[in-house]
């Protein structure tokens, strides 16, 4: 699945116009490298997102097309969030 398209499957950025922006600015990483919206996710990736002054980084734990708001927390664990 492309990270783009995780990143708004899983609801950490809210649209997937959004997460691509986020992905050409060089705001997300996965395993400690800049990626692009067309990477392809893989179980056991790490993702960092920086959200302003905030940087949250997940492991990827399940990957699904779509999903419910409820479960959309299963797909993803939070390893750290840090203020800059």
């Amino acid at each position: 699945m492309r990270l783009d398209k995780f990143l708004k499957v899983s609801r950490l950025i809210k649209r997937r116009t959004v997460a691509n922006e986020a992905c050409d600015g060089a705001r997300v990483s996965v395993n400690g490298r800049s990626a692009k919206a067309s990477y392809d996710v893989k179980l056991g990736d790490e993702i960092t997102v920086a959200f302003g002054t905030k940087n949250v980084t997940v492991r990827v734990l399940d990957i699904r097309e779509t999903t419910k708001k409820s479960e959309s927390q299963g797909m993803y664990e939070v390893i750290s969030e840090t203020n800059a």
